[in-house]
């Protein structure tokens, strides 16, 4: 490794009620691996435990063979977040439970919403056209809150190549979603297009069905559109609305409407 600064074995207190990581230990850990291969730097933090209890955070899209297969190569027991929104493409859970079954995760938790915030919010199931983020806070950013509460640390599939918003993400950041102060680890963020292709080859990884079909960042069916050769790979998603996130990684304004549709709603489609 280029940088010779050591880090101590993360302990985490249950009882204590500070932060469980700092800004300051972040920037220790991406100067510690800095220059390190993702499978041993991802292997050092799982093996030693460096980041107390871990979880991956998954959505089994275009890309999500790479990191279950690292995570699968090192520990297949590791917990793996799989939220499911009622609204994916069929395609997502059965590519979902190929890779489970061709990987040997036997750690997956299937998070879904909560039932009665779902009937008071939107018994419709149409909040995702007038309100996308109220529809991901409901479907995703509550039920993962609710989960991710066991848990030190998660891992995430981000690179920096997917959109502007994600330039120049680091390996270890602190996740700001909360106040627990939870460590946040993006093995792939310094990896290229390139490179995910040349690793689904080498370790004859399956593909999601969707991407031959153009579609290369894939979440719910409603707010996923095709991309056309050249596009930023996420602007697909939420097409026509001011959105690149669906709120898990970047916080967003909470949803204070807890009504069905808004007076005067009318879908077109």
């Amino acid at each position: 490794m280029a940088d010779t600064v050591t880090m101590p074995k993360r302990q985490i207190d249950r009882i204590d009620t500070g932060p469980r990581f700092t800004e300051s230990e972040a920037v220790q850990l991406n100067r510690l691996f800095r220059g390190t291969d993702t499978a041993e730097m991802l292997g050092t933090v799982l093996r030693e435990r460096m980041a107390g209890d871990i979880a991956v955070v998954s959505s089994f899209g275009a890309e999500s063979a790479v990191l279950l297969h690292l995570v699968a190569s090192i520990d297949p027991s590791t917990p793996v977040l799989f939220l499911d929104t009622g609204k994916h493409f069929p395609e997502t859970l059965a590519y979902r439970d190929t890779l489970v079954a061709q990987l040997g995760l036997t750690g997956l938790e299937v998070l879904t919403p909560d039932a009665e915030k779902l009937k008071a919010r939107d018994e419709s199931g149409l909040r995702w056209s007038y309100d996308p983020d109220g529809c991901c806070e409901i479907r995703k950013v509550e039920p993962l809150a609710r989960a991710i509460e066991r848990f030190d640390a998660s891992i995430t599939g981000r690179k920096g190549f997917q959109s502007a918003t994600r330039a120049g993400l680091p390996r270890f950041e602190i996740d700001t979603s909360d106040a627990y102060g939870r460590l946040k680890i993006n093995p792939l963020a310094d990896w290229s297009s390139d490179d995910l292709a040349a690793y689904f080859v080498r370790h004859d990884l399956p593909a999601h069905p969707l991407v031959a079909e153009g579609y290369p960042s894939i979440g719910c069916s409603p707010c996923t559109h095709k991309v056309a050769a050249g596009e930023d790979p996420r602007s697909g998603r939420w097409k026509g609305w001011d959105k690149t996130e669906c709120g898990i990684h970047v916080p967003g304004e909470p949803s204070t409407d807890e009504g069905d549709l808004p007076p005067g709603y009318d879908p077109v489609f």
